[in-house]
């Protein structure tokens, strides 16, 4: 109930920034407003990711062995970011909460080409999909948020979200988005 709550009010009183937003990727750049890409859900069920796009259109969201954002990236537009470095470029996943593939809360969705690299590497990584995906999670406001340049990052950021699993109740939700909103700029984000 708090989901779709958020959610749809989230798109409501957001919807005049979410059309500016959707103008200036259009007016900066060729290519569609929205990147989607394919992740697991909960149980590992699959479904499409929105985000505002905020690259040059490259390659399609579900190329195979296609590389992570980092600092600098030249695939990143102006005002991809903007977007990216206040998490703008998330909201689109207000949509798809309303849709029933997402929560506000939950372990972050990776793309399925690195789901399946990290799930032989690192013990109880596939645990994180017995909760849906969130829009933000313990590990994004434990720092564990943006490029994971090693093995060792990605095992803190698994360790948190199953932590989470663990600890989880409403009131941790409220504590994590709280966190969200007062960490908004974040070093880590590009």
């Amino acid at each position: 109930i708090f989901d779709i709550f958020a959610a749809g009010s989230g798109l409501v009183l957001l919807s005049p920034l979410l059309l500016i937003i959707a103008i200036c990727i259009k007016l900066s750049s060729r290519g569609p407003i929205f990147f989607s890409q394919e992740r697991y859900g909960m149980n590992g069920k699959r479904f499409m990711l929105l985000k505002f796009r905020s690259m040059k259109v490259v390659e399609p969201g579900n190329t195979p062995g296609l590389p992570q954002a980092t600092k600098d990236d030249p695939r990143v537009t102006p005002i991809g970011k903007f977007i990216r470095r206040w998490s703008i470029d998330e909201l689109p996943q207000l949509i798809n909460v309303l849709r029933g593939e997402m929560s506000i809360v939950g372990p972050r969705p990776h793309a399925v080409d690195h789901n399946e690299s990290y799930r032989r590497l690192i013990p109880g990584y596939m645990q994180r999909h017995a909760f849906k995906p969130g829009l933000t999670g313990l590990a994004q406001v434990e720092g564990w948020r943006g490029e994971t340049p090693t093995l060792e990052t990605m095992a803190n950021r698994v360790e948190a979200d199953l932590r989470y699993q663990r600890e989880w109740r409403f009131n941790l939700d409220m504590a994590i988005i709280l966190r969200t909103v007062v960490s908004l700029v974040n070093h880590q984000a590009y």
